[in-house]
């Protein structure tokens, strides 16, 4: 199956800025989550503390909450596209920087500030972008969960793009902040697509609208049944995964004692779990109902953590001698847990959207972009003080509250969804 297959009604212009959607998701799939790799790297760098290095996920995912509930209602008035081409610009700009003058952690708090702000431009844009160029429910389910899918593939990059410029013998060493470089090439890369891309915007607005009704229309939205349960599920899901995402680098570092290196790696095998799970889900969607699907993924991903936690206690790895040709079963099987984990998102947010009109999408894509958010600040900074007070193994058991959580939530999703088809 194509991810570009077109119908023959469809203009071949909708294929230039699909390409564009899923560029510009790359490039801050490799951003957003270096998060992850830039928390081990700091501690090093700067003799942050766990704890302490886990508040760049705050400055990260703050901004984005507080952009995201400003601009989303007035995105379509303001441009769709302009809105992409100005967050590529910013985290240009800001990459850049990065090997000239980052000299202490406070710059690094910008950096994730600067990536936060563009992001939720950046995301509130392509999903109203996916309901202009995608016709009823399945055909915008299966592009949500192949551009999420992409996504990971970028993390999966992005993974292995930083632990290339890591030096595992220094860990004062400031090579790894080369990478910036390719970064801002990379941004500038997608704005000149996106820029030469064609998008028809017209239905993003609505007739004899102004920005405060605007506003005030997607503030009515969160008190909709159907809407309410669907940001707890987003907020739920993304405390999960970022506690995943985040902090498996350090798990591997500091539990398994595995190399930096190969810790940053490890979270590229599991966006590569993602990408996979995402992917996969673009077919299964098809045939199964999606509360199935998903409730299936959640019993199997406690079940994993339920099973794997154990088995590093008895583990033992040689840190000097450690490589991907010799590591334990463990090592392999930790991150194929993001492969039950990453179809949750995707299909959720497809649910949700288009159970609404297209002109309502923006607004709707602000909310999922703000409680995602801030279900990743409360996931990473939870996780980094229990790895902190406790141990690692102790924070991905306490993962399961929230999988628990979840699955009952989407269950009343379920029944929302029904009820608002029948209105």
């Amino acid at each position: 199956m194509c991810i570009f297959n077109q119908s023959q009604q469809l203009p071949m212009k909708n294929l230039a800025i699909k390409i564009s959607l899923f560029l510009n998701y790359f490039v801050f799939a490799i951003l957003l989550n270096s998060v992850g790799a830039v928390i081990l790297q700091v501690q090093g760098n700067f003799g942050i503390s766990e704890s302490g290095a886990s508040i760049l996920e705050a400055f990260k995912d703050l901004p984005i909450a507080i952009c995201s509930f400003l601009v989303a209602s007035f995105l379509p008035r303001l441009g769709i596209k302009k809105g992409m081409l100005m967050g590529l610009g910013l985290v240009a700009l800001i990459c850049l920087t990065i090997p000239l003058f980052a000299d202490s952690f406070w710059y690094f708090k910008l950096l994730f500030a600067v990536i936060g702000i563009s992001f939720a431009i950046i995301k509130i844009s392509v999903f109203a972008t996916i309901g202009l160029i995608t016709d009823g429910t399945k055909e915008h389910s299966s592009f949500m969960s192949w551009i999420e899918g992409f996504f990971m593939v970028g993390v999966l990059f992005g993974n292995l793009f930083f632990s290339w410029f890591v030096d595992d013998n220094n860990l004062q060493s400031t090579e790894w902040y080369q990478v910036y470089w390719f970064l801002s090439a990379m941004s500038i890369g997608a704005m000149v697509l996106l820029f030469f891309s064609t998008l028809d915007e017209s239905q993003a607005q609505l007739e004899g609208s102004n920005p405060t009704k605007d506003f005030a229309e997607m503030l009515k939205l969160v008190i909709k049944p159907l809407v309410l349960v669907f940001v707890i599920s987003a907020f739920l899901f993304v405390l999960i995964e970022q506690s995943f995402q985040t902090w498996t680098p350090t798990f591997y570092k500091d539990i398994l004692k595995v190399p930096s290196s190969m810790s940053i790696q490890a979270g590229a095998i599991l966006a590569g779990a993602f990408a996979l799970g995402r992917i996969l889900a673009g077919f299964i969607l098809q045939r199964v109902h999606w509360l199935k699907f998903t409730v299936t993924c959640i019993i199997v991903l406690a079940l994993c953590v339920i099973i794997n936690l154990p088995l590093t206690k008895t583990t033992i790895i040689d840190p000097l001698s450690i490589s991907w040709t010799s590591a334990p079963l463990i090592v392999y099987i930790f991150p194929l847990m993001g492969l039950f984990l990453a179809p949750i998102y995707p299909t959720i947010n497809s649910v949700i959207l288009s159970s609404l009109p297209k002109h309502r999408h923006s607004a709707m894509s602000g909310l999922i972009v703000v409680f995602s958010a801030l279900g990743g600040t409360t996931g990473s900074v939870v996780t980094g003080n229990l790895f902190e007070h406790f141990d690692g193994v102790t924070a991905f058991y306490m993962s399961l509250i929230p999988m628990g959580l979840l699955l009952v939530s989407l269950v009343f999703l379920n029944k929302y969804q029904k009820a608002n088809q029948t209105v």
